[in-house]
């Protein structure tokens, strides 16, 4: 169940949105998920690239690596999709390099490589020139909503922070190009980790970043998290020229009030199926 809120800016009371939507649709035992990009948003965990000046190695990035490496050999490698690889192959040089000495300064130079959500980094959704950073106490945070829930609402729950980014598994064996994640799922390699992941099309399921409540099998905590963002949706975009041409303005000219109208579904309940719902099944 997909719960639809409003658009969640800086300095929002998160954890009293969160309870509010789930006032009468909750019930013990569920699993909350909520979107780490949502979380970071109302947290002002931001930054303005249009502020920052990129140095010679992050408007390398940007020109060659994003234009021509990723553009025609690697994006191919790792199965892009065709508007995703136009994109790329026109990356744009002033905010690209911008973006790019961001994720050097705040994630290191393997993330830098990634084409896009370079170390948890995420401009989708977001106005003007900003990005959300990846949470750094994600663990904490998780426990303070699930205490939340239980002190507003009087109901038992898991809660769980997710991200769109992928987890890929083969066997069971599971890695992302992530730097955080629940434990269990190693960080490695930065795109490295990316293109093996895409390149041999390993099964590859939404991130959980942290879980507060009973412990699960990390299984569990991946297939939970891959079927609450499919429930959740994408918002404006899934990428940032996505939510560019929805609006139709430039990528850097969303603005506050434009996403303010579209439906947002940070929250979502996963209920696990009774006992009968699956025999019937």
């Amino acid at each position: 169940m997909a719960l639809s809120t409003r658009y969640w800016k800086p300095g929002e009371n998160y954890l009293r949105l969160i309870v509010d939507a789930l006032r009468n649709h909750v019930k013990k035992g569920d699993f909350v998920t909520i979107s780490e990009k949502a979380l970071s948003t109302a947290l002002g965990n931001l930054v303005d690239e249009s502020t920052v000046q990129p140095g010679l190695v992050a408007r390398f990035l940007a020109k060659y690596w994003m234009r021509y490496v990723w553009g025609l050999l690697l994006g191919r490698l790792c199965h892009l999709r065709r508007k995703t690889l136009h994109h790329v192959r026109c990356y744009p040089l002033r905010e690209g390099s911008a973006h790019k000495e961001v994720t050097l300064r705040h994630a290191g130079f393997l993330q830098a490589l990634m084409f896009g959500s370079e170390g948890g980094i995420d401009a989708s959704n977001l106005p003007y020139s900003y990005v959300s950073l990846p949470l750094r106490n994600a663990q904490k945070i998780a426990q303070e909503i699930r205490e939340g829930i239980k002190s507003e609402l009087g109901e038992e729950v898991v809660v769980m922070v997710t991200d769109t980014d992928k987890t890929y598994s083969l066997g069971g064996f599971h890695f992302t190009h992530r730097l955080s994640s629940v434990e269990g799922i190693h960080s490695f390699g930065g795109f490295l980790a990316y293109v093996v992941g895409r390149f041999f099309r390993l099964k590859r399921r939404s991130t959980p970043i942290a879980v507060s409540g009973p412990e699960m099998g990390l299984e569990e905590a991946l297939e939970i998290a891959e079927e609450a963002n499919k429930a959740r949706g994408y918002g404006a975009g899934r990428t940032v020229w996505e939510m560019a041409g929805a609006f139709k303005v430039p990528i850097t000219q969303v603005t506050w009030n434009m996403l303010t109208r579209v439906e947002h579904k940070p929250i979502v309940i996963v209920r696990p199926l009774s006992p009968k719902a699956t025999k019937r099944r």
